[in-house]
């Protein structure tokens, strides 16, 4: 296009980053729990914009990744190549994870398509570190979300790690616990039924991280809305 301008250093993505930031929006931001230290204040949709107009460039990716900046990490999981990212690369990522929305968003982005990823996750759900666990339960909820084509086996198999991690306490992990349950639990008729089954189990630990759990994912997969669009 006429005029357009190839963005292809770490200087330039901040830069565009730096046009579209709105500092006011930090703020809004913190009270949705999202992490603000190091971050400018960009809204998603325009990082998306930015990524499309890049368009995959792992290389850089990594290099957006080092700064530490939570926007240029989100465009970093959106331009990143996955089948170039590898098991180390991964690693450090995950574990530089410290905001819900950064850690979601590179799960819906690129880990999703990452076969690497995929099999971190039952290593991720038994790790310490908050992020990383979410990471587990997040990335579960995304392959739940989009993988289409997947069968229900696989997201049976991931029925015991959700048990598992319910009876964590701490805010990021079971919001991310009750996502993957009930995401998974909105695929298939089969999924509602083993989904729900799954929750009445999770009800009867001694947690109250575990009874939250369980009462959000009932709440949304017994719903009539829920049961009538599985019928269609």
């Amino acid at each position: 296009m006429h005029g357009e301008v190839v963005v292809t250093s770490v200087v330039e993505v901040l830069a565009r980053l730096d046009e579209k930031a709105n500092p006011a929006n930090l703020d809004g931001m913190a009270r949705y729990g999202m992490t603000v230290d190091r971050r400018l204040g960009v809204a998603v949709p325009e990082m998306r914009r930015l990524a499309k107009e890049i368009g995959p460039d792992h290389a850089l990716a990594l290099d957006l990744w080092a700064t530490g900046i939570a926007e240029a990490r989100m465009v970093a999981g959106m331009i990143a190549v996955p089948d170039l990212l590898t098991a180390s690369e991964l690693e450090s990522w995950v574990g530089d994870l410290d905001s819900w929305d950064v850690c979601d968003q590179l799960c819906m982005n690129l880990l999703e398509r990452s076969s690497v990823a995929r099999d971190m996750i039952d290593e991720w759900s038994r790790r310490d570190e908050e992020f990383v666990r979410r990471a587990a339960f997040a990335l579960i909820a995304c392959l739940a979300w989009h993988d289409k084509q997947a069968p229900d086996e696989v997201f049976l198999d991931y029925l015991p790690l959700i048990v598992r991690g319910s009876t964590d306490d701490r805010n990021y992990v079971k919001k991310a616990v009750s996502w993957a349950l009930r995401t998974i639990g909105k695929r298939s008729r089969a999924l509602n039924s083993a989904a729900i089954a799954t929750a009445r189990e999770i009800r009867q630990l001694d947690s109250r991280a575990a009874r939250w759990i369980a009462a959000d994912v009932l709440r949304e997969l017994e719903s009539e809305k829920t049961i009538a669009r599985l019928k269609t």
